[in-house]
């Protein structure tokens, strides 16, 4: 019988079903890794961020540091509102010394992508259940809360506000 559970261990083990922690895929440590060289860590706002600027590069056709590209960033002068532009640079390539990137104080956190050849645009703001979820995370934590960000669906991360 033992022998019977040894076996069947090693099997498991062989198929995957360890207990071991299963490694992160390489495109997801490749996202953090861009979120962080940009903002200095990946906190849930600034990869938050990342997820609109890699969505809004779809939906308009753009490449990652397409100069056609116009990223305008509305939030308070607080931290972890603006971490939001940071997360869209990292995604985006868009920067301030290419002058497609800008931030304008505001009350409300909306952040605008533009296909500057083509006119067309797209407004994102972060979902309100992913406010309630990550709004005041502790330093300490903000590491595994933006891996977590990183996995969740677009709709519990971001919602379209307008796009033409």
């Amino acid at each position: 019988m033992a022998l019977r559970v040894v076996l069947s261990l090693v099997v498991l083990a062989g198929m995957g079903c360890a207990t071991t922690p299963v490694a992160k895929s390489a495109a997801e440590e490749d996202a953090l890794a861009r979120v962080a060289a940009v903002h200095g860590g990946a906190g849930p706002w600034a990869v938050a961020g990342y997820r609109m600027g890699e969505y809004a590069l779809g939906a308009l056709g753009l490449r990652a540091g397409s100069f056609d590209l116009e990223v305008i960033h509305h939030s308070p002068s607080q931290v972890q509102y603006a971490c939001v532009a940071d997360g869209a640079a990292a995604a985006t390539g868009a920067s301030l010394g290419k002058l497609n990137l800008t931030r304008l104080d505001a009350a409300e956190t909306v952040t605008t992508f533009r296909n500057r050849a083509t006119g067309k645009s797209l407004t994102l703001r972060p979902a309100a259940s992913f406010v309630e979820r990550f709004r005041d995370v502790p330093r300490e934590q903000l590491a595994v809360r933006g891996r977590e960000v990183l996995t969740l669906p677009d709709a519990e991360v971001f919602e379209v506000v307008t796009g033409s």
